[in-house]
């Protein structure tokens, strides 16, 4: 097997991990999100790093080339989750084959598609190790948290989906965005008890806490349920950004989300004029106006980016 070591090991670009529960849209996602790069003209590759997943055509890397999620399990004679445990340890244990798998895609942006096992990302050590190496080889990552949306139609759902979230951000380590996906079938699962940017900005959640405790199964649990709430203010880490994967705008949102935190508008890999300036605006931007003055506006805008950064 080819190692990459040491100075072999320069993975200067930028990426995005999809991780997640299960049933949250991370596939269908990362499918989707490779087409709006290939569309913009960001060359894209899917990484599939889920073993017990479908085998995914299109992607340019998958783990179940290195080992599966069924022959572990039959000859460790362990679980699903056991043996999907033992797999993410075994690729962190082998990381030099997916760095020299990932060192002939220089220069192309990344879509880790990641196993759906929570624990992985709220206290197992195997993924956010392989993500914290990835980074020292120069990979500038952003976690990307997929959540059902349908939780927010369920209090105590929402106040857990808070928790895990809030965990995984801790535990990852990375730039991070949560996203509600599945948006369009949201009304489907019921009546919302507020507006949705309640749910994306996390606002004041005494108001959650008292709808719940109006059931009086969970009356009396109104204590834990208010102190949970109180750590997840204190941090004041988690917001959401609601996606629908059939609206391609959506989707562009949560990729200028994306590339904000993970630097790649700012970054010297892969800039151009147009990605800089469209997230700079948060939009679309359309050029009309001389080269110029685009080279203007492009400075005025990481003076000002500089600034706010001397002031936080």
């Amino acid at each position: 097997m080819e190692t990459v070591t040491g100075e072999q090991c320069v993975l200067a670009g930028f990426g995005q991990a999809v991780i997640g529960p299960p049933g949250s849209g991370k596939t269908t996602y990362v499918r989707a999100m490779q087409a709006v790069l290939t569309a913009m003209g960001r060359k894209a590759s899917i990484i599939n790093l889920d073993p017990a997943g479908e085998e995914e055509p299109g992607a340019a890397v998958s783990l179940r080339e290195l080992l599966g999620l069924e022959e572990v399990m039959s000859e460790l004679h362990l679980g699903p989750n056991g043996a999907l445990l033992y797999c993410m340890e075994y690729l962190q244990s082998n990381l030099d084959w997916l760095l020299s798998r990932l060192k002939s895609l220089q220069g192309t942006y990344l879509l880790f598609d990641c196993p759906g096992q929570v624990e992985l990302y709220t206290h197992h050590p195997a993924l956010p190790s392989i993500l914290r190496r990835l980074g020292e080889c120069g990979l500038r990552l952003c976690a990307v948290h997929l959540v059902d949306s349908h939780y927010c139609t369920d209090p105590a759902k929402f106040i857990s989906v808070l928790c895990t979230s809030l965990s995984t951000m801790l535990h990852i380590e990375l730039p991070h965005i949560n996203v509600l996906s599945k948006m369009d079938l949201i009304e489907q699962y019921g009546r919302l008890a507020f507006n949705l940017d309640y749910y994306t900005d996390v606002m004041d959640l005494s108001y959650l806490v008292d709808h719940l405790t109006s059931d009086p199964f969970f009356r009396r649990h109104r204590r834990l349920h208010e102190k949970l709430a109180e750590v997840i203010e204190d941090y004041g880490l988690v917001t959401f950004t609601p996606l629908s994967i059939k609206d391609e705008q959506s989707l562009q949102k949560v990729l200028s989300t994306v590339d904000k935190a993970s630097g790649f508008c700012y970054g010297d890999q892969q800039r151009s004029m147009g990605n800089l300036m469209s997230v700079a605006v948060g939009a679309d931007f359309h050029f009309t106006s001389t080269l110029a003055f685009q080279e203007k506006y492009v400075e005025q805008e990481k003076r000002t980016v500089e600034e706010e950064t001397l002031d936080l």
